[in-house]
C-alpha cells in the first residue's frame, strides 16, 4: 500500500444527481471534469480505483414507475442513465491522460464492455479506473447494493460514498439544525438506527463482507483525495469486535 493513501482499493460511489452542479438535471462538465482531477490524483499516488455511479440526474425507476411505466422497465431505463454517466466520466478521464474503462452489468457492447469480474481485476491490475455501469444488471436493486457488491468481487479496501453533506447525520442536516453528526459507527448501528447511509441490503452486504463505508462530502473540492489520504472530513462505517479489510 502506498504510504500516502490509507487505502490502496477504493471503491467510489457517486450518485447521478453528484454529476449535476446547480443544474439540478443532466451532467455539470465543470463538476466531472473536478472529479476527474481528483480520481487521477488518487492514482497518481498508487491507488486502485473503481466507480459506480447512479442515474438519478436522469431517471430513477423507481419514481417513474409511478407514471405508469411499469418498474422492470423503469429500472432498466435508470441502468441505461448509470452507463450515460459512466461513458461522461471515462471521457474527462481519457482526457487527462488517466487510463479508465466503462464495463456494465447490461450488456450494451456497442458502447462498452460487459461486466465479468474476471476482466474488471485485469483492469485493476493493469492500473486503470473501472467505471461500473449498469447497477447490479437486475431490478429492484439500488446502484448502492451494486457498488457494494463490486467492492466485494473486487477486493476493495473500502467504499467510499460521496454524498451532499460531510459524513452520517441523525437527521437531514439541511432541514434540522440539531442533527448530530457522527465520526463513526458500525454497520450494525446504521441498520438499527434507520440512518440515511446507503439502503439496508447495501449496508448488510457491507457488514457481511467486512467492507468498510466511508461517507464525505463529493461536493467539497479536493475531499475525495483527502478522505483516501486518511484526512478530511467523513464519517466510518465499520465492523464492530473486528479489523475490516
Amino acid at each position: 500500500m502506498s504510504s500516502d493513501l490509507r487505502w490502496r482499493r477504493v471503491l467510489l460511489k457517486l450518485s447521478g444527481e453528484a454529476l449535476t452542479g446547480s443544474e439540478g438535471f443532466g451532467i455539470a462538465p465543470s463538476v466531472v471534469a473536478r472529479i476527474a482531477d481528483e480520481i487521477g490524483e488518487v492514482v497518481a499516488l498508487g491507488g486502485q480505483v473503481g466507480v459506480v455511479v447512479g442515474g438519478g440526474n436522469f431517471v430513477r425507476g423507481a419514481q417513474i414507475s409511478a407514471t405508469g411505466i411499469d418498474r422492470v422497465s423503469g429500472d432498466h431505463m435508470g441502468m441505461l442513465a448509470t452507463v450515460m454517466n459512466a461513458l461522461a466520466l471515462n471521457a474527462a478521464l481519457s482526457a487527462r491522460g488517466v487510463p479508465a474503462r466503462v464495463m456494465s452489468a447490461l450488456p450494451v457492447p456497442t458502447v462498452c464492455e460487459t461486466f465479468t469480474q474476471r476482466v474488471a481485476l485485469a483492469h485493476f491490475q493493469a492500473g486503470r479506473v473501472v467505471l461500473f455501469a449498469g447497477g447490479t444488471g437486475n431490478p429492484f436493486f439500488t446502484t448502492d447494493t451494486g457498488a457494494v457488491l463490486r467492492a466485494t468481487e473486487m477486493g476493495c479496501d473500502v467504499v467510499m460514498k460521496g454524498t451532499q453533506v460531510d459524513g452520517v447525520y441523525s437527521a437531514d442536516p439541511k432541514t434540522d439544525p440539531t442533527a448530530t453528526r457522527y465520526e463513526q459507527l458500525t454497520h450494525q448501528e446504521v441498520l438499527a438506527r434507520g440512518l440515511s447511509v446507503m439502503d439496508a441490503t447495501a449496508i448488510a452486504l457491507a457488514r457481511d463482507n467486512r467492507i468498510p463505508v466511508s461517507v464525505f462530502s463529493i461536493g467539497e473540492p479536493g475531499a475525495f483525495v483527502s478522505v483516501a489520504r486518511g484526512g478530511g472530513r467523513s464519517t466510518l462505517v465499520t465492523v464492530e469486535g473486528g479489523a475490516d479489510r
